[in-house]
C-alpha cells in the first residue's frame, strides 16, 4: 500500500488530502488502528483492522486462558460470558457511537472481539465434549450452514449473525471430528482455505489498482460499474495474487518465525497428521 500510494502520482492519479497519512500509516504497520476510537477510516488498507483486534487478543489471552482453565468442565458458562459482555458492550458502543457492535471496525474494533474470543474458546470446550456420529454431523452442519445463510440472505440484524456463526463454526469442527470426507476436505479446498486471509487482506489493493487503470485507461468515470467479464478477471488476478502471498510470505514467515521460537525437531507421526496444514491444528 505505501508503494502504490507513493508511485500513485507518477502516474497521475490523485489522492485525497489526508486520506493517507503517517499517523495511520504507523498505527496499521504496528497493528494498533482498531485500539482507539476515531471518526474516520484507517485506509492504508481496511481489511487489517481485524488483524489489530487479533493482535489485542493475542495479547490478553493469559487473562482469557485464566478464566477458561477453570470454566472448561463447564462451557456453557463460558458462553453465556460471552453473550453477557457482548450485549454489555454493544449497549456502550450503541451510546458512544451510534452503531451496534458487530460494526465497529476502525473505531474500536476490540471491542467486538473481546466477547467473540471468548464466545470461540466457549464452543471449543463444548465441542470437546460432543462426539456425534457421522450422521448427525453432516445434519447439523447443513442446518447450521442453511440458518447462516438464510440470515444473512434476508437481511437479519448483524448481532443474530454473529450468534449464528458460533454453531456454524462448531458444526465444521464437529464434521472433521467425526472424520467425514467431504468436497472441501480436498487438498486444493484446504490450501484455498488456508490461504483466504491472504486473499482477504489483499483484495482491497488489486481494486484499488485496477479501478484507477482502468479509469485511466479507458476514460471512464470513477463510479462506473464494472461488468461481468470484468469482475471475472479481476477475481482470478486476486485470487493468484493471495495464493503466491500465502506460498512466497506467509508459509515461509511461519516456518522462519517458529524455527526462531520454538527450535525443535517436528514429530514426524504429527506431521504426517497434519500434512494438509500449517495452521498449527491437525486434519
Amino acid at each position: 500500500m505505501l508503494g502504490l500510494v507513493l508511485a500513485a502520482p507518477l502516474f497521475g492519479v490523485g489522492l485525497e488530502p489526508g486520506r493517507f497519512n503517517p499517523a495511520d500509516f504507523v498505527g496499521t504497520l504496528l497493528l494498533v488502528q482498531a485500539w482507539f476510537p476515531r471518526e474516520t477510516l484507517v485506509l492504508w488498507n481496511g481489511p487489517a483492522w481485524s488483524l489489530s483486534a487479533e493482535w489485542f487478543a493475542y495479547l490478553a489471552f493469559p487473562a482469557y486462558a485464566a478464566l477458561a482453565l477453570r470454566l472448561r468442565a463447564r462451557p456453557w458458562v463460558l458462553i453465556a460470558l460471552a453473550a453477557i459482555l457482548f450485549v454489555a458492550l454493544d449497549a456502550i458502543y450503541r451510546v458512544q457511537f451510534g452503531r451496534v457492535l458487530p460494526r465497529a471496525e476502525d473505531s474500536m474494533g476490540i471491542l467486538r472481539i473481546i466477547p467473540e474470543f471468548l464466545y470461540g474458546i466457549g464452543l471449543y470446550y463444548l465441542g470437546q465434549r460432543w462426539t456425534p456420529s457421522a450422521r448427525v454431523s453432516v445434519i447439523g452442519a447443513l442446518a447450521a450452514t442453511v440458518a447462516l445463510l438464510a440470515l444473512m440472505q434476508i437481511g437479519a440484524d448483524d448481532r443474530i449473525i454473529v450468534a449464528a456463526a458460533g454453531p456454524f463454526i462448531l458444526s465444521l469442527a464437529l464434521l472433521a471430528k467425526a472424520d467425514v470426507r467431504t468436497f472441501l476436505s480436498h487438498p486444493v479446498a484446504l490450501f484455498a482455505g488456508e490461504a483466504s486471509f491472504a486473499l482477504y487482506l489483499v483484495h482491497i489493493p488489486i481494486l484499488m489498482v485496477w479501478r484507477n487503470a482502468a479509469q485511466a485507461v479507458a476514460g471512464w468515470p470513477g463510479d462506473y460499474r464494472m461488468g461481468v467479464v470484468e469482475l471475472i478477471a479481476m477475481l482470478v488476478l486476486t485470487l493468484v495474487v493471495a495464493a503466491a502471498i500465502h506460498v512466497l510470505v506467509e508459509q515461509p514467515g511461519r516456518r522462519w518465525l517458529r524455527g526462531r521460537m520454538a527450535p525443535q525437531r517436528a514429530d514426524p507421526i504429527e506431521a504426517k497428521r497434519s500434512v494438509h496444514s500449517d495452521q498449527g491444528e491437525p486434519f
